[in-house]
């Protein structure tokens, strides 16, 4: 059931950036699996009021992978399916990062990358002060890990001792081109937190991870992911990063969906 609904939910991208003319699918295929397993089986949510602080949160750092959080929400009825076909058409609410006075469910207003992290750090901190007892979940991207902010913030969320908070790395090795990242794990280990590494395509695997009881300490799980995950001539291949398909292309990507 899963794989059929990932692959419904990749026909839906797919075809969401075919009728806008842009997108970054690769990125979106990359994290589906991950935003959908946090959702359907981790998170305490409640679409009926998006905006309920008591409940779990989701900051989407790499906000060019919109794509994926809008299809999740969407399954997850945070909004009509009707939304999704507006997606980058003009004073539409969903544009190409999402925005969070415009789209329901949409904790944080992203794009900027470096800057999701130190947002659910404070959020994290919020939430130990007024006593809340909610988890906050980011994902941020390997690239996204060039940032400074992302150390800045890993070091005051284990001085803190922020236990409520789990960012997720969606380590698709986009990145080794231009700076190699190396032994994520080992680097937010030596900053004071808890690590753990999975296939980040391995829905029970995800959801082990993301359900573990941590004390004391923030969690950071680092995902090994595909770019383009599911389809054969998107996997891994930079001249993707940031088209559309074509008709022909469209049609390929969707036989080989089904």
């Amino acid at each position: 059931m899963s794989d059929a609904l990932i692959r419904r939910m990749k026909r839906q991208i797919i075809k969401a950036a075919h009728s806008a003319g842009e997108g970054h699918v690769p990125s979106a295929y990359s994290v589906l699996d991950l935003i959908w397993v946090l959702y359907n089986r981790v998170m305490r949510i409640d679409p009926k009021h998006p905006n309920d602080l008591t409940m779990d949160r989701f900051i989407l750092s790499k906000g060019h992978a919109s794509l994926a959080l809008y299809s999740v929400l969407t399954e997850k009825g945070y909004f009509p399916h009707e939304y999704f076909n507006t997606f980058c058409k003009y004073d539409a609410p969903m544009a190409g990062h999402p925005d969070c006075n415009k789209v329901p469910g949409v904790e944080a207003s992203t794009g900027s990358l470096g800057h999701g992290l130190p947002m659910a750090v404070g959020i994290a901190m919020g939430s130990k002060i007024r006593r809340i007892t909610n988890r906050i979940f980011c994902l941020v991207g390997d690239g996204e890990c060039n940032e400074g902010t992302i150390w800045e913030a890993a070091l005051l969320a284990a001085h803190h001792k922020l236990s409520n908070l789990c960012c997720i790395i969606d380590y698709n090795h986009s990145t080794d081109r231009a700076l190699q990242m190396g032994d994520l794990a080992a680097k937010f280990k030596s900053f004071g937190w808890e690590a753990i590494t999975i296939d980040g395509h391995n829905h029970d695997e995800i959801y082990r991870a993301l359900s573990y009881i941590h004390n004391n300490k923030p969690l950071v799980v680092i995902a090994e992911t595909i770019k383009g995950k599911g389809v054969k001539c998107m996997e891994n291949e930079p001249a993707w990063h940031h088209r559309a398909p074509n008709n022909e292309e469209l049609k390929a990507i969707l036989e080989e969906l089904l």
